[in-house]
């Protein structure tokens, strides 16, 4: 294929290197935020914000799932990525129809994706229509009834595909997924799709719903804390503190994870000011590093290692009591575990049995274990049968639906759980669609989706024509980048609700339509007066969000009046559809939105006066709440797997894609990676010592990267070696540049997520 510098520009400048970093946080953390602060929205205005950032009346953070303290809130209640987050939206910078007249499209994809993103906040509606260079200003009602004609003009209603991000608000997308079932389609691909698909998957399977079973008080009262293929320091930073009281309590913290991530190691409380110069905490008592998609070996050692002593004194190692009451399938698991030899669960997990044997130690005799996992275990090919096998090691000890225990999975955007929640999803349950159609009095489509991964191939061949992305940036955060901007080049028409520019505005449709939405931290002013919005953290709490600065724009609009706007616009001339929803008064009063949901979806029973209690409220998690599983055995189910044999080539390594420091998903803060010691610069490979000199090559040298797929191969150019900490046979890469690399057909087995920690590679010198 041949390269096209637009969708992935080259850095000119050769990054720093310095030694990562051995405690998180402290001081480097506080002038970091203060830094971005000054340079987006002013000292004044930025503090402002962040004092109301996550507090009992202020808004949600527009970056981690998080969740916040139950009770008292600390004033300073955020996190240095968190501050970054709101320095970004809050920033008084414009991206007006004057700097679109300035700017061609042509020139705009010629740059970096973090000079994209510094531009500042989108103001106007715009389009750009087909063979045009620059994107022109058009108003709303326009915008509304060009994007409905063209909804309207198709054969199918499968012929539109709906993405949605993981911040839009549960008011924003329970009427968005409304109005797509109304208009007639289940594609509703999302972000999740991308991330944690894996865990719902699994854990449906294994103990009947697809979220974690803890909160956040549990992990004061933990004595074991797994922290796997995640890096807490950099993505959801707030959980130090989790970590940090845990294990000042005592608890055993376990990294199992290829890098040995600074947040792990040791962290400073920004607040403790008494302590900046110090040590700090040491988090991690120990560390397992595991190779790339080696996780499954590893649980499965561990677990060899307890039965061996469970063998010697029964009862004393498995919580037979909970095993024989709760589960089922636990002859089946114990016979395949049996069977599994030493050799191969070493080969594949890449430790030591003495470093594994150290890990059961710890957790045969845990009382109270907490499991948190990220995308190391949901983006590797064997990603729900890894998490599954997880489960496997909690149900052991009996760890789920007690205090201090329970499966955490620790998810990325601030909303991408509540998304899910409020229906937004490509195969929806047969109770949740009844429910819709005695609420609305129509008959929502039955037939499944396409998921995020499907959604690309349909649009590649040509079987979509229009793609509506709520939020997000599409094409930076899915795989396989020139097959997906291929996909979406191939569309009539491409619609983003956005409040940045960013690069999936570059690569469009024959046209293409921006549409300005608030913003967390931006006044919600409708008909009735401010409105407010819920959001669901990653332990099931929902709770308000108020914004409280002038929009930069009067044509701004929120993201449920767009919606509505939408939904008037398309049923227009469609009588039965118009009259199932009172849009205008759903968008006048949010209050109205929430009525119907308390209707449609359990746990939401009164959601206007519940979610109005300071810190919200809990939905109900049966498992956790009442040890009851709703699984086809009525039990937590242990699953059964064979290890599979995952072997790279000779001179391959194993690529995963990972975030710096300076990033939130696709969105890029600045060019520094403070904790691992890379500065101004951001297309590096991280490589073990070994591997670098056995390829005849050095640190700092620039190599070209091709990944290998069958026999497809995808190259991208010019990336500098970093010598590093890191598994051999390794290696690992910042996305989004990265995931050009990431092939489109490689997917987690059932749940089709990318498999973005699994991408063979081969490298050579670059000729650049």
């Amino acid at each position: 294929m041949s390269k096209r510098p637009e969708l992935n520009p080259l850095e000119h400048t050769r990054p720093l290197v310095s030694p990562p970093k051995d405690v998180a946080a402290g001081l480097p953390a506080i002038l970091s935020s203060m830094k971005h602060m000054l340079d987006d929205t002013g000292l004044l205005r930025g503090t402002n914000e962040l004092l109301k950032l996550n507090q009992m009346k202020g808004f949600d953070c527009p970056g981690c799932a998080w969740p916040d303290p139950d009770d008292r809130r600390e004033t300073t209640e955020f996190c240095e990525n968190g501050a970054k987050a709101v320095a970004e939206e809050a920033t008084l910078k414009r991206v007006d129809p004057e700097f679109f007249a300035q700017h061609s499209v042509a020139a705009l994809a010629e740059m970096s994706d973090y000079e994209i993103g510094k531009f500042g906040r989108l103001t106007h509606p715009m389009m750009i229509r087909e063979n045009a260079s620059h994107y022109e200003p058009i108003s709303w009602d326009e915008a509304f009834k060009r994007i409905a004609l063209e909804l309207n003009s198709l054969k199918s209603p499968d012929e539109a595909i709906f993405y949605t991000s993981g911040r839009t608000s549960n008011e924003a997308a329970f009427l968005y997924q409304l109005f797509i079932r109304l208009y007639g389609t289940n594609n509703l691909p999302d972000c999740s799709n991308m991330c944690h698909e894996s865990s719902g998957v699994a854990l449906s399977e294994s103990i009947g719903i697809g979220k974690g079973s803890v909160k956040l008080h549990d992990f004061e009262l933990a004595d074991c804390i797994l922290v796997i293929g995640q890096n807490p320091g950099t993505n959801h930073p707030r959980m130090l503190t989790a970590l940090q009281k845990a294990a000042k309590n005592g608890a055993k913290i376990i990294s199992i994870n290829p890098l040995f991530e600074t947040g792990v190691k040791a962290f400073i409380h920004p607040q403790e000011f008494w302590h900046w110069f110090g040590r700090g905490t040491a988090l991690a008592a120990l560390h397992v590093p595991v190779k790339v998609n080696g996780d499954l070996a590893v649980f499965k050692g561990i677990m060899k290692e307890m039965l061996d002593e469970e063998e010697k004194n029964p009862g004393t190692i498995f919580n037979l009591d909970f095993i024989g009451r709760y589960t089922s399938g636990y002859e089946s698991f114990l016979e395949e575990l049996k069977a599994t030899s030493w050799d191969l669960i070493l080969d594949q997990a890449g430790v030591s049995r003495a470093n594994i044997k150290a890990a059961a130690d710890i957790i045969m005799h845990s009382k109270r274990m907490i499991a948190c996992f990220a995308m190391g275990l949901t983006q590797q090919t064997n990603g729900v049968a890894c998490i599954q096998e997880l489960v496997n090691l909690l149900l052991l000890g009996g760890h789920i639906g007690r205090e201090g225990a329970g499966v955490c999975p620790v998810r990325g955007h601030s909303n991408v759980q509540g998304d899910r929640t409020m229906g937004i999803y490509e195969k929806p349950q047969k109770e949740f669609l009844d429910s819709l159609q005695r609420e609305f009095k129509f008959d929502p489509p039955r037939d499944f989706g396409w998921d995020t991964v499907e959604a690309i191939h349909a649009m590649h061949e040509r079987r979509a024509k229009i793609f509506f992305g709520m939020g997000g940036n599409f094409l930076s955060a899915t795989p396989d980048t020139h097959y997906t901007a291929d996909a979406l080049r191939q569309m009539n028409l491409t619609v983003q609700v956005s409040t940045k520019l960013n690069r999936g505005h570059l690569i469009h449709g024959k046209e293409a339509i921006i549409l300005p939405c608030l913003g967390r931290t931006d006044i919600d002013q409708q008909a009735f007066g401010p409105q407010f919005v819920t959001v669901e953290d990653s332990m099931g709490v929902v709770h308000t969000s108020v914004g409280n600065l002038k929009p930069r724009s009067i044509h701004q609009k929120s993201e449920v009046a767009i919606v509505c706007g939408l939904a008037k616009a398309t049923f227009a001339s469609d009588g039965f559809k118009a009259s199932r929803v009172d849009w205008q008064a759903l968008e006048d009063d949010y209050d109205k939105i929430r009525s119907h949901i308390e209707n449609v979806i359990p746990g939401f029973s009164d959601y206007n006066n519940r979610v109005r209690k300071a810190g919200g409220f809990y939905l109900p998690h049966a498992p956790r709440d009442e040890l009851v599983f709703n699984t086809e055995s009525n039990r937590a189910q242990f699953s059964t797997f064979a290890l599979p044999e995952v072997k790279i080539p000779k001179y391959a390594l194993m690529l995963m894609t990972i975030r710096s420091h300076d990033q939130f998903n696709t969105t890029i803060y600045g060019l520094h990676d403070r904790y691992r010691g890379i500065t101004n610069g951001r297309r590096v490979i991280f490589m073990n010592e070994e591997d670098i000199r056995e390829r005849g090559m050095s640190d700092g040298q620039w190599v070209d990267i091709t990944s290998h797929f069958g026999e497809e191969t995808r190259s991208a150019e010019k990336w500098m070696i970093v010598r590093y900490d890191i598994p051999k046979q390794n290696a690992a890469a910042y996305f989004p540049e990265a995931n050009v690399l990431v092939p489109i057909g490689s997917v987690v087995k059932r749940s089709n997520t990318p498999t973005y920690k699994t991408i063979v590679v081969t490298i050579k010198a670059s000729a650049l």
